[in-house]
């Protein structure tokens, strides 16, 4: 069977083709992480107004601004997380999504239980978790682990980034070149058969989903699929 190539609409970060003028990714003096695309950088004064609006949401400790395209469309987000709540192997936070009335679609606006300042809105923040899970002394995240315990979760991971399992032939394997393995989303099972799910290792191009069954204590990926923007 080819593999199937799965044309969806996803949250993909990608050039904009403007120049970024005011931060560079990463932690400044004020701790708080950035991670901007290309074209979507915010200045400190939007920043600040950010800032201010996650606070009347209940995020009164901003831990990393973040900025995305929502292709297909040429509308641009921001989001705003809080500071992690680590409990054991469960990680939590809080994420708002904001709307800048001059990035999101045309003619937008703010829906009656948005709070707004200026040309910037947001709903309410929602809840984040991911979930720990150790290989070889390194710690990895996922978001989802449906079907199976962590411990199976960790086992196959294991087995991926070691390079230990059976490839079908249908299965194309210049892909694998493509994947983020130390960035699993999601680990499923649905009877015998397992699905994880990996993103691309470009920003923005994409994730791939792996059909895996166990045969005879084997890892044996049978399928392949992508979803690119």
């Amino acid at each position: 069977m080819k593999n199937l190539r799965i044309v969806v609409s996803v949250f993909c970060l990608a050039a904009f083709g403007i120049p970024q003028l005011f931060h560079v990714n990463g932690v400044e003096k004020d701790q708080i992480q950035r991670d901007y695309v290309p074209g979507s950088v915010l200045s400190k004064d939007q920043e600040k107004v950010v800032i201010q609006l996650a606070a009347k949401r209940g995020i009164k400790q901003v831990a990393k601004l973040s900025t995305y395209n929502l292709y297909p469309t040429q509308a641009r987000g921001i989001r705003v997380q809080g500071v992690e709540q680590v409990k054991g192997r469960e990680v939590s936070t809080q994420v708002l999504n904001v709307t800048y009335k001059k990035w999101w679609h045309p003619n937008a606006e703010p829906k009656e239980d948005d709070l707004q300042i200026g040309e910037y809105w947001a709903g309410k923040p929602r809840a984040q978790k991911e979930i720990i899970l150790k290989v070889d002394k390194k710690e990895y995240r996922t978001r989802t682990i449906q079907g199976l315990t962590m411990q199976e979760a960790e086992s196959m991971l294991g087995l991926l980034l070691t390079k230990n399992y059976i490839i079908e032939p249908a299965v194309n394997q210049a892909n694998f070149e493509k994947i983020a393995w130390e960035n699993p989303m999601g680990f499923r099972k649905r009877g015998e058969n397992f699905s994880i799910s990996f993103p691309h290792v470009s920003r923005g191009a994409g994730f791939f989903d792996l059909q895996i069954q166990i045969k005879d204590k084997e890892l044996v990926i049978q399928q392949m699929f992508q979803a690119v923007p």
